[in-house]
Order: C-alpha cells, then sequence, then structure tokens
C-alpha cells in the first residue's frame, strides 16, 4: 500500500499560515490595543443616578459610563439598526456593507454613505486616524484587535461611553441627562432615535444649537426602524409627531464640595453618593437666597441626614463655590472650628447616665472662679438656682461647667472621642473645664454625627456619605437618657408642662445652637422627626463677626430648612415615626434644695418639681466642688422646747433636720429662704458649741435698686467705690456677667462706669459666698 504524503503546496500553505498568526500575535503584543484606562473623567452620582458635579478629563471631556441594562433597550435597537444591524453576527468587519458603500460611492461620485461597522467606529474612537488608505488599514488593524480581545457587550458598551455627542460630551448617558435632563434608561422611541444619529456628526446635528436638522436626522432613524419592521409602523407614526423638546442644558453643578470630598485617588469613574438630588438643588437654591442676610465674607454650611440610615441627603460647605469674598472653595463642613455650647447636650447625657442628676436636679447659676478661669454666661447677669433641664434649654454656662466638673473633662472628652466626636486641642494640652464653652476644635459633620445619638437610642452612627459605607455605630448613651435630653430639646423640660409652653418649637425638633468665643461660629443642630440637620455660619478665616450668635443667625435657617422637610415628607406620604418613651424614663416629684422626694407638706420641701427620671433613681443636689466643706444642704440642729436653737447636751434638746439652700445662691433666694431665715434663733442660755457659718457677704458703695448719675455737665464716666463686708479671703467682682477686679479683706474697687444702663454687679469670695445688686446709670 502506498504511503500518503502531504502535498507540498499544503505544507507550505501551513506553514504560511503559522507564519502569518505568529506575526499577527507578535503585532499585537508590540502595537497593544489602547483600551481606555484611568483618565481621571469621574462623574459624583445622586443616590437615583443623578449626575451632581463632573470632573473633566485632560481634554475636558466628560463622560458617564453605562451599563447595556441601564440603557433603554429603545435605543439600542435605534443605534443597532441605523448604525450596524449585523453588529452580532460579523467579524468585525461587515465586507457587505463595504462593498456597498463603495458601489454607492463610486456610482454617485461622492461620498454617499460608509461602511464602518461599530466595531470600526470604536476602533477609531480609541485610536483616531487621518482619513487616507493607511489610516483605513490602521482602523481595520485595531477592529481585529477588538474582536479579538473583547466580547460584542464589551465592544457595544465602548461605544455607548465614548460616543461623540457634541462639545465635551461623551457617551450616551452624558449626551441624555445633558439634552434632556433624564436617565438613558428612561429615553422614549423618539428620543432614542435622536441620540442614535447624533453621533453621525455630532457638532452639524447638535439639538441645542440646531434643532431642525436634528429632528430631520432623527426621523430619518425611524424610517429605517419601519423599514425593517423593528417598530410598529404605527408607533413610529406617533414618533415622529413627537418634537424635538429639550430639557434647560445645565451641566451637573450640585453638591462641589462633597463631589472634591469623594473624589480621591483610585475612584471609579462613577462615584455614587447618598445625596437626595431634588433636595439638594432646593436647598442649594434656598441658601443663596439667604446669602443677602449674611453680613459680608460670610459663609454658611448645611447638612441633613437620614437618621434611620445615616445617610447624607443634602451636603452645602458654602454658600457659593464661585463667591471668593465669602471663601466658597472652603468647605466648612469638615473645617476646625470652636463648637461653641453646642457640646453640653452630650454631657447633661452622661451625667444622667452617671447617676449625677435628674432632669430637674438644682444647680448653680452664680459667678464662680477655677484657678485663673472665670466663666461667664453668653448674657449677661446670673439666675442662681436653675434646674438642670432649664440650664440646658437656656445654654446657661455655668451649670454646665459645674456639671463639668463633677464628671471629669478628660472622662467626658475620651468617652465622645470613642464614639467618633473628637475634640481637638493645641499641642500637649488636656481637656479642661473650658471644652463645654467651646474651649477645643469640632467639626460640623462629627457634631451632626454625635447628635444621631439623640434620634438612635443612644447610639453615635457615622454619617454615610455612599451606598456602600457601612453603617458603623457606637453607644454613646442609654437610651433614656438620650430620650430624656431629646424631649429637653425640643421644649418639654419639664413633665407637667405643655411643650408648647416654652421656646419657639417646631413639631417633634429638638434643637440645640451654639456660639464661639468672640462671635467667631454661630451652630445650630436639630434632630427631627426623620432628619438631622446642621448649620454652621461665620467667616471661614475666623474673624470676630459682632452681634452674630446662635439663637439670632443658625436657629431661623434651622427651622426653615427643618419646615422644608417636613413639608416634603408631607407631600410624599410620608407620617412622621413615632417617638415612644423607654421604660427606663419615668417621673417623679422632687423638692428643692435637697432634689430628692419628698411630700409637699414636709417643711424641707420648699419648691416642689416634677422631673424627668432614669432608672427610678433621683440623685440628691450636685454639690460644686470649688465650694468648701461644711456647707451641705442637710444640717441637723436641736432645738429647746421652745423651738430655739440649742446644744445638743442642752435638757428637752431634740432633733431636727432642716434643708438648706446652697451657700451661693443666698443672693438670689428670697429672704424666707436665706439661712438666717430657715434656721431658728439660737437660745442664749444654752447656745450650740459649734459656731455659725462665717458672716453674711454684702456689697458696700452701691445698693439695690439705685439710679446713678454722672457728675452734673460732666461728659466723664462715673467712678464707683465699691467694697464688701463679710465672708472672708480674697473676692472676685464681676459686672453685668464680665470680671471687674479683686480685691482682699477691707480693699476697695475704683472701677468707671461709662455705659447708661441696666447692670447688674456681684461679688464672689473664697467661701463661695456671693452678693448682688442691680442698680441702673442714667443717660
Amino acid at each position: 500500500m502506498a504511503e500518503w504524503r502531504v502535498p507540498r503546496w499544503l505544507k507550505r500553505s501551513g506553514g504560511l499560515l503559522l507564519v502569518l498568526l505568529a506575526g499577527l500575535w507578535l503585532a499585537d503584543r508590540l502595537f497593544p490595543l489602547p483600551l481606555p484606562g484611568d483618565d481621571l473623567a469621574r462623574v459624583v452620582l445622586a443616590e437615583d443616578g443623578t449626575p451632581l458635579w463632573r470632573f473633566a478629563d485632560a481634554n475636558g471631556v466628560w463622560r458617564y459610563p453605562v451599563r447595556l441594562d441601564e440603557v433603554s433597550p429603545y435605543y439600542l435597537e435605534a443605534l443597532l439598526t441605523y448604525e450596524d444591524r449585523w453588529f452580532y453576527q460579523h467579524p468585525g468587519i461587515n465586507p457587505l456593507a463595504v462593498a456597498r458603500a463603495a458601489w454607492q460611492n463610486l456610482s454617485g461620485g461622492r461620498v454617499l454613505s460608509g461602511g464602518s461597522t461599530l466595531s470600526m467606529q470604536v476602533a477609531r474612537l480609541l485610536d483616531p486616524h487621518p482619513r487616507t488608505l493607511a489610516g483605513k488599514l490602521r482602523q481595520v488593524w485595531r477592529t481585529a484587535q477588538l474582536e479579538w480581545h473583547l466580547s460584542k457587550d464589551e465592544i457595544l458598551r465602548l461605544y455607548l461611553d465614548r460616543a461623540p455627542f457634541g462639545g465635551t460630551l461623551q457617551g450616551v448617558a452624558a449626551a441624555s441627562w445633558t439634552y434632556l435632563g433624564k436617565p438613558p434608561a428612561q429615553l422614549t422611541r423618539a428620543e432614542a432615535a435622536l441620540l442614535a444619529v447624533l453621533p453621525q456628526a455630532p457638532s452639524r446635528l447638535r439639538p441645542d444649537r440646531h434643532p431642525r436638522r436634528a429632528q430631520a436626522a432623527r426621523d430619518k432613524v425611524l424610517q429605517r426602524l419601519r423599514q425593517f419592521a423593528v417598530w410598529p409602523a404605527q408607533t413610529v407614526d406617533e414618533a415622529l409627531q413627537e418634537p424635538v423638546l429639550l430639557a434647560p442644558r445645565e451641566q451637573p453643578q450640585l453638591a462641589p464640595l462633597l463631589a472634591r470630598r469623594l473624589n480621591r485617588p483610585g475612584s471609579p469613574p462613577l462615584i455614587r453618593s447618598t445625596l437626595d438630588a431634588a433636595l439638594q438643588r432646593r436647598l442649594e437654591d434656598f441658601l443663596l437666597g439667604w446669602r443677602a442676610r449674611l453680613p459680608e465674607r460670610t459663609s454658611a454650611a448645611l447638612l441633613v441626614v437620614e437618621h434611620e440610615s445615616m445617610a447624607v441627603r443634602a451636603y452645602l460647605g458654602s454658600v457659593d463655590l464661585g463667591d471668593r469674598t465669602r471663601f466658597g472653595h472652603v468647605d466648612m463642613v469638615a473645617a476646625q472650628r470652636s463648637p461653641g455650647s453646642t457640646l453640653k447636650p452630650f454631657l447633661y447625657g452622661m451625667a444622667l447616665d452617671a447617676g449625677l442628676i435628674h432632669s430637674e436636679s438644682l444647680l448653680q447659676d452664680v459667678p464662680r472662679r477655677y484657678g485663673d478661669y472665670r466663666p461667664g454666661n453668653f448674657a449677661s447677669g446670673f439666675n442662681g438656682p436653675v434646674a438642670a433641664s432649664a440650664a440646658l434649654s437656656a445654654s446657661l454656662n455655668l451649670p454646665a461647667v459645674q456639671l463639668l466638673e463633677a464628671y471629669g473633662p478628660k472622662r467626658f472628652a475620651g468617652e465622645l472621642r470613642n464614639v467618633g466626636v473628637p475634640l481637638a486641642l493645641p499641642a500637649l494640652a488636656e481637656p479642661n473645664l473650658a471644652l463645654i464653652l467651646g474651649g477645643a476644635g469640632s467639626r460640623l459633620d462629627e457634631l451632626v454625627s454625635g447628635y444621631s445619638a439623640f434620634a438612635r437610642g443612644g447610639e453615635v452612627a457615622r454619617l454615610r456619605f455612599q451606598p456602600d459605607d457601612p453603617l458603623l455605630q457606637r453607644r454613646l448613651l442609654s437610651p433614656g437618657a438620650a430620650w430624656i435630653v431629646r424631649r429637653i430639646l425640643a421644649g418639654q423640660a419639664r413633665p407637667d408642662r405643655d411643650p408648647r409652653s416654652e421656646l419657639v418649637q417646631r413639631p417633634g425638633l429638638a434643637w440645640k445652637t451654639g456660639t464661639s468665643y468672640g462671635f467667631r461660629d454661630a451652630w445650630a443642630i436639630g434632630v427631627g422627626p426623620r432628619y438631622l440637620i446642621g448649620v454652621w455660619i461665620g467667616r471661614p478665616d475666623g474673624t470676630p463677626v459682632p452681634g452674630q450668635f446662635g439663637l439670632a443667625s443658625t436657629a431661623p435657617l434651622l427651622l426653615q430648612v427643618h419646615d422644608i422637610l417636613v413639608n416634603r415628607d408631607a407631600q410624599r406620604g410620608l407620617a412622621p415615626p413615632g417617638d415612644t418613651q423607654p421604660a427606663s424614663v419615668g417621673v417623679a416629684a422632687i423638692c428643692w434644695p435637697l432634689g430628692q422626694p419628698l411630700v409637699k407638706s414636709d417643711p424641707n420641701c420648699r419648691r416642689q418639681r416634677f422631673a424627668w427620671t432614669l432608672d427610678g433613681t433621683t440623685p440628691p443636689t450636685l454639690a460644686a466642688g470649688d465650694q468648701p466643706l461644711g456647707l451641705g444642704l442637710l444640717q441637723t440642729v436641736w432645738l429647746n422646747p421652745a423651738g430655739r436653737r440649742v446644744d445638743a447636751d442642752c435638757p428637752g434638746a431634740r432633733a431636727q433636720p432642716v434643708a438648706l439652700w446652697p451657700a451661693p445662691l443666698e443672693p438670689w433666694l428670697a429672704r424666707r429662704e436665706r439661712r438666717a431665715a430657715r434656721l431658728p434663733a439660737i437660745d442664749p442660755s444654752c447656745p450650740p458649741k459649734l459656731p455659725d457659718a462665717a458672716p453674711g457677704l454684702s456689697i458696700v458703695g452701691v445698693r439695690e435698686g439705685d439710679q446713678l448719675r454722672r457728675p452734673a455737665n460732666s461728659g466723664e464716666a462715673l467712678q464707683l467705690r465699691l467694697g464688701a463686708l463679710g465672708g472672708g479671703g480674697r473676692r472676685w467682682w464681676f459686672l453685668d456677667g464680665e470680671p471687674l477686679g479683686e480685691s482682699q479683706g477691707e480693699e476697695t474697687l475704683t472701677p468707671t462706669l461709662s455705659r447708661p444702663g441696666h447692670h447688674q454687679l456681684s461679688v464672689l469670695d473664697e467661701s463661695g459666698q456671693t452678693a448682688r445688686v442691680e442698680f441702673s446709670l442714667l443717660d
């Protein structure tokens, strides 16, 4: 049997084929397909996919990448029917289309049609080349590489993302949002046909500049779809009647400072956020309208967070990005500023959990000194005895300092840091009592995150800026303490009062304002039924703005934003969630000055109040740490049968407990409540062996209710000569809450007074006693 041999021509053909394949493989390695990499073009999206802000690439082009399932099937049908009906069948080059185009062009004597497939168009987009024979060969080579390396769907997606649509627009999604104001998934048939034809001549057919040309080209696509029976004839006729209607052309320009914050190295082309585009746009317009009410060079920041999910729904880092006079490029949501009094709710909640206070605990709003630190109230003057709830509602400083001293500033700062609300201090500085009045740095986003404790049962959750951000939270307060503080901030400071009788309120809104030292920062933070709202107003460069403070500057803005949110939810049919009282919260009748439950008929019950309590506990009145011992509130005295005070060893002596107010509160008490009136008279026949407390402190030089005048025909200031009787040691003087000077023993103080009006003068001695008079200087 003869041996079969491979013909020589077949061997040669196989060898040539192998050489050809090897050459193609080598060419593919030497001249790789220029697939697009990270060209830095980014689009920041709202939660619903609406473009908020775009970062163009080096050529100024912005694009919005999409998947095939994010594009209307009408657009895909129109595109493939008009551009490349055999896209999924041919190997990248359609010989029939090339032959047809060549015949039409030759017979017509001019270019009438082209034979480029979608794959060839993508090859040209990735590797632009001149319209020459060499350029055409280069295009064919790139097309072959595309078909080797990518699937048909991957090639089609490159076209969807890179097709030119006029100007700096690339991709069907960017065109759909820019021209039509909608995502490409919502295109109608007529709109799909329009966008399918625009890349043919993007400059000549731009619908915003040449609507008639664009409509004629669109109609040509629709006729093609009817010709090939892709769409029913009646449907095409209806689409032909639809005019080319464009949305007002606007570049994505919402939330620029959040976009900058999210555009980190390595970010994907589409940066998805949790923002609500409609709400962001409304609040940006609202804040621009508010700008006229702000002083010159003053900016504002606004943050809205849905506290159930902690998703940030609106982020306004400045009034206007382009306003250089107001430092619009500075993101004040993330800036370190003095928080003023906005930290006080955290302290009251922690003190409730620590068993230091209940809602009506007696605190002292009196002049006090801690070494070189002499805090005062924002408004001049002092109130004397105040309840914890009233002190928080009125944002009094001295009671908060008293409370922080008892709780511990290091403990307070450490617990806030642990839940993601760090307080910035100068280098090597340690937390001190000034923290609670704004003596540290904080950020609006961190404060709003901290206030989530009052909406989430005591747990502080971090803000979520992107849908993939996890919900991270840590406990700061018990559910009961968080509920009580929220109820106080919402206006129902006492359970026995109608919340409508308190300060200006909105339904379900708990809020707190703050002002930093020198009027540099004004704050307002609110906890609503569904949202947390944070507002900051001030100058980004830290310049003081006299007269700007939280209640006057930021509270009106906060309340209006809350109204917008409530009305918006009502229009959407969203009912406010309930606010269930935790089982750990109760109500108790307590008495001042002891802060304990007593029957009203008990003589030691000087004032009865109803308090929110936690876990059924009623802590006693908190003592001030800087006040001397021996001034206890409940003293035991010995009385003889005549009711006079005697020594315990005297015949017939019986013990009698007497509740006394803290000594520093004496000047603010009615005379019948002062120690001299509360303690029975001493029987001289058998007096107590222990001496009474130091003699009472009183002011000499001006009397209660005096009306003073300057010397006649003199423009000079009035000079006072002040002294003090009683008390002991060094004395510190205050005029309208501001430090005036110091004196020792019988020394006098000679201040000058030039401002007419009502004034309050107070003095504090080393034993903790205070005295106060109010007078007027007539003009």
